[in-house]
């Protein structure tokens, strides 16, 4: 069995959204190996959920998985009362810290996005980070920390991203906002913008497709593409003592992409 790191049990809770793959499931180990347990959201693969179940049990460190569906606004009341149970159910009442992370892809211009792929963005991206945070801060400890994932593509556009880039763009802005009013209770809120990174996200495009890896690779100046690996650890340790007095920044993982 695997063990966790020298970092010694922090006794946290943390909900992750989007913790079944890619960066959210390696946030969810990431902060697994700080002694952070996490209850993390799946939209639909109960089965890779699972998986991250059974990792996190190895490090020695419970994950509880939660469906949701993080575009649908009015499944949230009912999501707050599984979130109150699962507390329960880890002797706790309250949590620390909280990643919004779950987000879907649209390769829509400004030519060809359509109403529909516009409010299913604005849904998932902007209105679902804005009104989960809300429904959950009365469940959230004094102290704790949030971090809001954004993209490279707020900073840098390109083709076929005028709706998905933008909407990060918000997220960010709206990240500054919580900073400002969650201050008095001592909540930090932070942004990690990653860059291109080889997951499941956008259909593998990244990951699969040669070209566009090469091309990623030769536009940054690390010289590769960004792995989870890369992006995971970050977040678990913004969310830590360590980076206490960052407040309201946004930090992008990307290996120095377009820079």
């Amino acid at each position: 069995m695997a063990v966790a790191d020298s970092t010694p049990s922090t006794n946290k809770i943390a909900i992750v959204t989007g913790g079944s793959r890619g960066i959210g499931r390696n946030t969810v180990i990431s902060l697994a190996k700080r002694g952070v347990r996490s209850i993390f959201t799946y939209h639909a693969n109960q089965a890779e959920a699972e998986k991250v179940v059974a990792l996190t049990s190895d490090i020695g460190i419970p994950a509880i998985a939660l469906q949701l569906d993080t575009g649908n606004a009015a499944s949230f009341g009912g999501f707050i009362d599984r979130v109150t149970r699962a507390l329960s159910e880890v002797h706790a009442e309250r949590f620390d810290y909280l990643v919004n992370n779950a987000g879907t892809s649209s390769a829509a211009s400004l030519a060809t996005g359509t109403e529909a792929e516009l409010d299913a963005q604005f849904n998932v991206h902007f209105k679902g980070v804005f009104l989960l945070t809300q429904a959950l801060l009365p469940l959230m400890n004094d102290g704790g920390r949030i971090v809001n994932i954004s993209s490279g593509l707020a900073r840098v556009a390109m083709n076929g991203r005028a709706i998905y880039g933008p909407m990060k763009a918000a997220v960010e802005s709206l990240s500054r906002y919580m900073a400002l009013e969650l201050g008095p209770r001592r909540i930090a809120v932070n942004v990690v913008a990653p860059g291109a990174i080889a997951t499941d996200f956008s259909g593998g495009v990244v990951r699969d497709n040669p070209a566009i890896n090469k091309m990623v690779a030769d536009h940054t100046a690390l010289g590769r593409v960004g792995v989870p690996d890369d992006v995971g650890p970050v977040i678990a340790g913004l969310l830590s003592d360590e980076f206490g007095w960052v407040n309201a920044q946004r930090i992008e993982v990307a290996g120095g992409m377009q820079i």
